[in-house]
């Protein structure tokens, strides 16, 4: 009933023509109360990738994906038959675009992901809207917080999710067989000169990613250097004036951009990377999505990287 409480409380602040959708969610969360009451004890309990406990009764059975990284790793970790429910664009592996959609990370579409009748939501701390998990958990349905940073927590949340799924085996191995290409990596490129890099995401504003990016770790395993790793913004806008006094050896650019993002770089025949040609793309999804596909990313990179050192 917590779960039920929760709702009327909101439903109480919203305008007389937003009740009957308001009393519709009512009674999907009316419908989950009895998992989550009180005499329902924790057995299967993790800590999630900020540190919060995350505690079931039971393996999870029905789980619903706020991000497509999430989605991916709960797919490697066992538990994609225990998935119901995915935000858009989560089309990897080829079975999770067979999946209801719950509509975007950054804007979830609160009904449909409660209509699904979640055990388990696994959410993209940095992604999703902090106010639309809090309302999740308000309804009293455990949620998950994804925030990989570097290749031991990727291999870690295989292992833990795999955990909340009951799928422990495929999780273990999934988890064995990513730290043991992490580690070849990590021995193949260990010790190669540092190359000075500049990562950009967006080109109007023009944007990067700070040093607690997972795309940081993937640039250090590769010998690079991200001259953008100390600003506090996890996503920060940057100017061209602060790119071209950092002088860059190498440019990466997701290969997913709708325009020629390197293209402009190229009217600073000075900046290094231009005048050595060391502007590069990379697989988008690959490098983008914290998930197992992250080390076909490093790959990648590393060849870059190793191109622009020679």
């Amino acid at each position: 009933m917590r779960a039920a409480a929760g709702v009327l409380r909101c439903a109480r602040l919203l305008p007389a023509r937003a009740m009957p959708a308001a009393l519709a969610v009512l009674a999907v969360a009316a419908s989950l109360s009895p998992f989550f009451s009180p005499a329902h004890a924790a057995v299967v309990t993790v800590k999630d990738d900020l540190g919060n406990e995350v505690a079931l009764a039971q393996p999870a059975r029905r789980i619903v994906s706020l991000a497509p990284h999430v989605t991916e790793l709960l797919y490697a970790a066992g538990a994609g038959d225990r998935l119901v429910g995915a935000s858009n664009f989560s089309d990897y592996p080829a079975a999770a675009t067979r999946l209801p959609s719950v509509g975007s990370f950054a804007a979830l579409d609160l009904e449909r992901v409660l209509s699904l009748k979640p055990d388990l939501i696994v959410g993209w701390h940095s992604g999703n809207k902090p106010s639309q998990l809090a309302r999740l958990r308000e309804f009293g349905i455990p949620v998950y917080e994804s925030q990989p940073a570097d290749f031991g927590m990727i291999a870690d949340a295989l292992e833990k999710l795999a955990h909340l799924a009951g799928s422990d085996a495929a999780g273990q191995a999934a988890a064995r067989d990513f730290r043991t290409r992490w580690q070849a990596l990590q021995a193949q490129y260990r010790g190669r000169a540092e190359v000075s890099v500049f990562y950009q995401i967006w080109s109007q504003p023009l944007m990067t990613l700070n040093g607690q990016h997972m795309v940081s770790s993937v640039l250090t395993l590769c010998g690079g250097r991200n001259i953008f790793a100390g600003l506090p913004q996890l996503a920060p806008t940057v100017s061209v004036e602060a790119v071209l006094a950092a002088d860059p050896q190498v440019i990466l650019s997701p290969s997913d951009a709708k325009d020629q993002p390197l293209e402009r770089w190229r009217q600073f025949p000075r900046l290094r990377a231009v005048r050595d040609a060391h502007l590069y793309t990379v697989n988008a999804d690959w490098l983008n999505r914290a998930g197992p596909r992250i080390l076909d990313a490093t790959a990648q990179v590393c060849a870059k990287l190793e191109q622009a050192r020679q």
